[in-house]
């Protein structure tokens, strides 16, 4: 069976492949069929779902990126907070919500009888009530790249889209191998990222952001740190480290200037030699484990190793991906800050 709905650049393919991660003709997946979601729950799908509801963001865009937008019937609350949303599946924000990743909207899910529900690992204890309803359920829980990767088979199993998956998680493999040869034995200069928040929040080694840094050719100040969250720090502890750049979530309450004007982070090699940058968020938050994180990656390589990496090829990377993954032709002047 023959199924690129979208089309997958040669060098995508050629890498799927090399790997071994997508079939040039894809069987069917066989159903009833048994899953392992991430709460460790074996879980039954009786058929392939035809329609689906998803109570959490990621899963959600996870869905577009395998071409199952139009099989959705309910989101996660706040949709038109979601830039992707609105560029590459408008129509979602029409949708009935199903709560937030803290409460479910138990009788709104009822009412929309979905073939398949995904949910958020920490909604684990609304599972048994949706499942009283004669509903399955799904549980994701992608917090770092493997879990993302996790979730994303998880997702293309169940749903009969196991080929797309694979070509999404070739894109990862292919564009990070790229990128860790571009960058050679480049110099690895330190990087604090600071969290929504506050600049004194930051991420350490147990969290994603970790990831991010490390991949993009950079050492993370905060590594010490083994906490699954954001940790608050001082002031000293922050001028202790002095990073030569500073990174700010995609999604932070305060702006790069503010970070530059504050008296208290004067002595910074970073605030010294304004090198405070805040990751887009125009189409995803990239520093957080979304279906496009990658781009995050790619964003801070492009920041920390210009010379290895340009503004240039990011914003082609950029292309490619939501043309390929999303339908999509992002607007580059959005990445613009």
């Amino acid at each position: 069976m023959y199924r690129f709905y979208r089309s997958v650049p040669a060098g995508i393919l050629a890498a799927s492949l090399l790997f071994g991660t997508l079939a040039v003709s894809a069987e069917e997946t066989a159903y009833p069929l048994t899953v392992t979601d991430q709460l460790g729950r074996e879980v039954t799908i009786e058929s392939e779902p035809q329609t689906l509801a998803s109570g959490y963001y990621i899963s959600t865009s996870l869905l577009i990126a395998l071409g199952l937008e139009d099989q959705l019937v309910g989101i996660e609350a706040k949709a038109d907070t979601r830039p992707i949303y609105s560029l590459a599946a408008p129509q979602l924000l029409e949708l009935p919500n199903i709560g937030t990743a803290k409460e479910f909207n138990l009788e709104q899910c009822a009412a929309l009888d979905p073939d398949l529900v995904i949910v958020p690992a920490r909604l684990k204890d609304s599972i048994p009530a949706i499942e009283e309803l004669g509903l399955t359920v799904l549980a994701v829980s992608p917090e770092d790249e493997e879990s993302l990767v996790e979730a994303l088979n998880l997702l293309g199993e169940a749903t009969n889209t196991q080929e797309e998956a694979d070509a999404l998680e070739a894109y990862y493999t292919q564009k990070l191998s790229e990128l860790d040869e571009a960058l050679g034995d480049a110099p690895t200069p330190s990087v604090y990222m600071a969290g929504t928040g506050s600049v004194l929040t930051t991420a350490g080694s147990g969290m994603y952001q970790n990831s991010l840094i490390e991949n993009a050719g950079g050492v993370n100040t905060a590594a010490k740190i083994t906490d699954a969250a954001w940790t608050d720090i001082s002031y000293e502890q922050l001028l202790a480290w002095d990073p030569e750049v500073i990174l700010i979530a995609a999604e932070a309450e305060y702006t790069v200037q503010d970070v530059l004007a504050d008296e208290n982070l004067a002595a910074v090699a970073a605030v010294e030699n304004g090198a405070v940058y805040q990751i887009p968020d125009a189409f995803e938050a990239w520093d957080s484990p979304v279906p496009g994180c990658v781009l995050g990656s790619l964003w801070t390589a492009s920041v920390l190793h210009p010379e290895q990496y340009s503004a240039e090829a990011f914003q082609e990377d950029v292309t490619e991906f939501y043309e390929t993954f999303y339908d999509f032709t992002p607007d580059l002047s959005a990445l613009e800050q």
